[in-house]
């Protein structure tokens, strides 16, 4: 094993260096990570997260990369992934209380709390990512968010501190919340009992919905900007005529506007051109601003 560079020295068990994050990205392109953590434990998130603060090194969260554009240069930081075992545990705390981790994979816990006939879940159906991104930003649709479902949250701040907020403290908006801390370790989450039966009939109707609409055989990273209040994001880049638009590898889809889809070949900056275009057309033809969903890094 390789000795690695001065503010991770210690830690090779779980840091690396200059690791390529494409693989990890739904997109399939960008750039390498300087430091590469995957925790084992709390106490090695703590150590690692102490090492950034006391380098001045900045940390970047990933989860199933999902909703993110990583460029082309890469990261000059420090990237997490939560995916070690315990990460991703599910607990039943209560009858309707669940525990689980920031990194749990949100589609593998819809179909376990339709098997435990627990609902509220199941409005994320066909939202890839983790707990912790998808708390992180508000994740959901037209069916719901998870926000509603929240109990309480585990966090971690920049200096390696754990507190926990509940759901008083909590405020969930539209693709966004008031959590500051770089690093959600997990959630309660407050659901219903129902019939099995039922829960899945709904949950297919959500699969349905998504299927017809969005293009989820193909490498995108999800919508590519929030809908300004009121509005659709993807019916104004309709609207402009941008449809079935090209720009190197990377396209803006036939089925849903709002998606840009990345071919064999696509970099990084052929989806940043794409976005900066997308922004113009919108703009000069509605004088709205498209603020971007997805999370680009750096």
């Amino acid at each position: 094993m390789l000795k690695l560079s001065q503010p991770f020295s210690g830690l090779e068990q779980f840091v690396e260096e200059n690791v390529p994050l494409a693989r990890y990205t739904w997109y399939r392109i960008g750039g390498p990570a300087r430091w590469f953590v995957r925790p084992k434990s709390v106490e090695d998130l703590q150590e690692a997260t102490r090492r950034c603060a006391e380098w001045n090194i900045r940390p970047y969260v990933l989860g199933l990369g999902a909703n993110l554009l990583v460029s082309d240069a890469g990261v000059d930081g420090a990237v997490f992934r939560l995916d070690a075992e315990f990460w991703q545990r599910v607990q039943v705390k209560e009858k309707n209380l669940l525990e689980v981790g920031g990194g749990a994979d949100m589609q593998k816990l819809v179909l376990r709390t339709i098997r435990q006939g627990l609902a509220g879940v199941e409005c994320l159906a066909g939202i890839p990512g983790t707990i912790g991104g998808g708390i992180r930003m508000n994740a959901g649709g037209k069916f719901g968010d998870i926000g509603s479902i929240v109990h309480s949250v585990q966090l971690l701040d920049a200096h390696g501190n754990l507190y926990t907020r509940s759901k008083d403290e909590l405020v969930f908006d539209y693709r966004s919340t008031n959590i500051s801390a770089p690093f959600i370790l997990g959630a309660t989450l407050e659901l219903d009992e129902e019939d099995p039966e039922r829960i899945l009939r709904k949950t297919k109707e959500i699969w349905m919905y998504k299927r017809n609409t969005q293009p989820l055989n193909t490498k995108n990273a999800g919508c590519i900007f929030k809908n300004p209040r009121g509005l659709s994001a993807g019916a104004l880049i309709d609207q402009a005529g941008l449809k079935g638009m090209r720009v190197g590898g990377a396209e803006v889809s036939d089925k849903h506007a709002n998606f840009i889809i990345a071919h064999p070949g696509c970099s990084a900056d052929d989806v940043m051109t794409m976005i900066k275009l997308i922004r113009e057309k919108v703009f000069d033809r509605n004088q709205i601003h498209l603020e971007s969903e997805v999370r680009i890094w750096p």
